[in-house]
C-alpha cells in the first residue's frame, strides 16, 4: 500500500464500488454522527492510503456451507460450556461498577447490513458521552477494573458467540466496525469498506497476526489478505 504523491489515482467507479450500501429501511435510524467522532490518531490532510480493489468476490457455496456449519456447532458448544463462566463474569461486572452487564453497539456486517454487537461491559456506563470514541487500548481511563481483566483475556467477547449462532458474525473474519468509523476511515484509507464484502468475525487475521492496536491502514492489509485467500477451493 502506498500513500501521498506516490499513490495511483482512484476512479469514480472504484469509489462507487467501495461505498457502504445501507439498506434503505435503516437509513433513518443511523445513531452515529461523524462530526462527534473522537479518534486516538490523526491523519495529515494529504495522507491517503489506497486499498487493492478486489472487485466482485467469487461465490464459494461449499466453503460457505462448511464455514456456516462449523460456526453453528462451535458457537453453540461454546455457549454451553461458557454458561457458568459468563454468569460469574456478569455478577462481577454488576457488583463492581454501576451500569448494565452487557454493552450493545450497532455495527455493520456483510454488505453493510446493520446488527447489534453485544459484549460484556468493560467501561464506565457513560463512556461515550462526548461522542463515538475509538478505544485507546489498555491506557483508556474509561475501562473499569473488572473490564481491564476481561479485555486482557478477551472474555468480554464471549457474548458474541450468540451473534455467531444467529449468523450475524462468523468465528473468523474482519472485525466489524461502526458505520461512523467506516465513514471516517474512508476519508484517508480509500477502500477500507471492502471488508464488508465478507461476513465479519469474532476474531480475524488482523487480530491474530497483527494485534488489536493496528491502525486502519494496517488492519485492512490483513483483512484483504484474508478475503483473497479464503479456503475451501
Amino acid at each position: 500500500e502506498a500513500k501521498g504523491e506516490d499513490m495511483n489515482k482512484i476512479t469514480n467507479d472504484q469509489k462507487k464500488e467501495w461505498e457502504i450500501e445501507i439498506p434503505a429501511e435503516n437509513k433513518d435510524n443511523a445513531a452515529d454522527n461523524t462530526d462527534d467522532v473522537v479518534m486516538p490518531f490523526e491523519y495529515a490532510e494529504d495522507e491517503h492510503y489506497y486499498v487493492e480493489d478486489l472487485g466482485v468476490i467469487a461465490k464459494k457455496p461449499f466453503y460457505s456451507f462448511v464455514k456456516r456449519t462449523f460456526d453453528i456447532f462451535a458457537s453453540a458448544f461454546g455457549l454451553l460450556i461458557c454458561a457458568l463462566p459468563m454468569l460469574i463474569i456478569a455478577i462481577a461486572i454488576k457488583c463492581s461498577s454501576k451500569g448494565p452487564v452487557f454493552y450493545s453497539q450497532e455495527r455493520l456486517g456483510l454488505k453493510g447490513k446493520r446488527f447489534m454487537l453485544v459484549k460484556f461491559r468493560t467501561m464506565v456506563a457513560d463512556a461515550e458521552k462526548a461522542g463515538a470514541q475509538w478505544s485507546q487500548g489498555d491506557n483508556d481511563s474509561r475501562i473499569t477494573k473488572v473490564g481491564s481483566i476481561l479485555r486482557k483475556t478477551r472474555l468480554d467477547e464471549l457474548p458474541q458467540l450468540w451473534a455467531c449462532l444467529k449468523g450475524d458474525l462468523s468465528l473468523v473474519g474482519p472485525r466489524p466496525e461502526r458505520e461512523v468509523f467506516y465513514n471516517k476511515f474512508e476519508e484517508h484509507v480509500h477502500g477500507f469498506s471492502q471488508r464488508l464484502k465478507v461476513k465479519p468475525g469474532i476474531t480475524g487475521l488482523a487480530q491474530v497476526s497483527g494485534g488489536y492496536d493496528l491502525r486502519p491502514e494496517e488492519k485492512i492489509v490483513y483483512d484483504i489478505e484474508y478475503i483473497k485467500n479464503r479456503s475451501i477451493w
